[in-house]
């Protein structure tokens, strides 16, 4: 008995352990890029563009919309395609073709982002002969659906069967029982995986490399090259000015806050969808 509350207590202390050293490295990073980039974070950081190679000073203003733009293709391409995609795995799916989806979205999930860049530089930047911000959405795209897909599966299969059948009970058919009763039911934790998908790929900057690439200036309209801030954060650390340097810093510091308060949202949203499971 000694031995065995011995090693309870052994293993027990080992895991706090290992859960403060993740909380502690998240810490560091946070602490170290605020350290490293606040000099840089100021107004002209937002509204500004950058400035001309060798001067100091100018901003990213040009990145953070361009990184907007970017990711609301990526919705726009991904989300639809992933959540028809659950809810027909959850809701209308049979047992072997919906096995051969699941094991291929899991294949999909585990591709390397530079392959899902080369993919949508060989379908939309060739054909076309010239780097834009649609290509760069459409690889974050792709990129999103696997996530998409099993998020709101799962989510769809927590809700509770008796809503099913009280929806034919009342004679509504399948699916007009799916889409008005099962889906609104899920909908806080289909939104928190969602989040949590753009969160994912908020700050990938292999696909961009070969898909929107990079641009200077302001981008019109959704066929030039945009700059992002995954991609001038590259740029920027492998330059070789300090001031490049620090306002690198800075933009790491902005892209990690803004994963994180998009993760920090979706936590919340996932506990009161939760809760409203609890009450069903």
């Amino acid at each position: 008995m000694e031995r065995r509350k011995l090693i309870n207590k052994l293993m027990f202390d080992f895991t706090g352990l290992c859960a403060v050293c993740s909380v502690g490295i998240l810490l560091f990073i946070l602490s170290y890029l605020l350290w490293n980039g606040a000099s840089s974070l100021n107004r002209d950081f937002f509204t500004k563009l950058p400035t001309p190679v060798g001067e100091l000073g100018g901003g990213m203003a040009n990145a953070i919309v361009g990184t907007g733009k970017l990711l609301l293709l990526a919705t726009t391409f991904g989300v639809p395609v992933g959540f028809l995609a659950g809810v027909y795995l959850a809701e209308f799916g049979g047992t072997t073709f919906s096995s051969v989806v699941r094991y291929t979205t899991d294949l999909l999930n585990g591709v390397p982002s530079i392959v899902m860049g080369i993919f949508a530089y060989a379908i939309v930047v060739m054909p076309q002969h010239h780097f834009s911000t649609l290509a760069g959405g459409l690889a974050l795209g792709v990129m999103m659906i696997p996530i998409a897909v099993r998020s709101t599966e799962e989510f769809l299969r927590a809700v509770p069967h008796s809503l099913r059948e009280a929806a034919a009970a009342v004679g509504a058919s399948k699916s007009y029982g799916v889409f008005t009763i099962v889906v609104p039911a899920a909908m806080k934790g289909i939104v928190t995986g969602t989040m949590l998908d753009l969160a994912r790929v908020a700050g990938e900057t292999a696909p961009l490399l070969f898909t929107a690439f990079n641009n200077r200036f302001w981008s019109e309209g959704w066929n030039q090259p945009t700059a992002s801030l995954p991609v001038m954060i590259f740029t920027y650390a492998i330059g070789p000015y300090q001031d490049w340097h620090q306002q690198a810093w800075a933009a790491g510091f902005v892209l990690v806050m803004a994963v994180l308060v998009v993760n920090v949202c979706a936590k919340l949203l996932l506990l009161g969808s939760v809760r409203f499971r609890g009450q069903l």
